[in-house]
């Protein structure tokens, strides 16, 4: 699919509807092709929706649990 750099400014929600559908698009400027709008591969999309909100923390060995190292930290410094 080609678009136009006017068409992309008006309507991107609309394009990247395409792209997520799997379509490339190619951006074109005074007719001429100029960029490529390529949908990511399922491959990397399902590999960033297996990681949990505290991904960080699977391997991290504390004596409390996260949410009461996240309480401690945001109480802030006592001087």
């Amino acid at each position: 699919m080609k678009v136009t750099t006017k068409e992309l400014r008006i309507q991107p929600g609309k394009i990247i509807d395409h792209v997520a559908k799997g379509q490339e698009i190619t951006i074109t400027y005074r007719g001429k092709a100029l960029a490529k709008i390529v949908p990511l591969k399922k491959e990397d999309q399902t590999s960033q929706h297996n990681e949990t909100i505290f991904g960080m923390w699977k391997e991290h060995s504390l004596e409390t649990t996260v949410e009461e190292h996240v309480r401690e930290l945001r109480k802030g410094r006592t001087f």
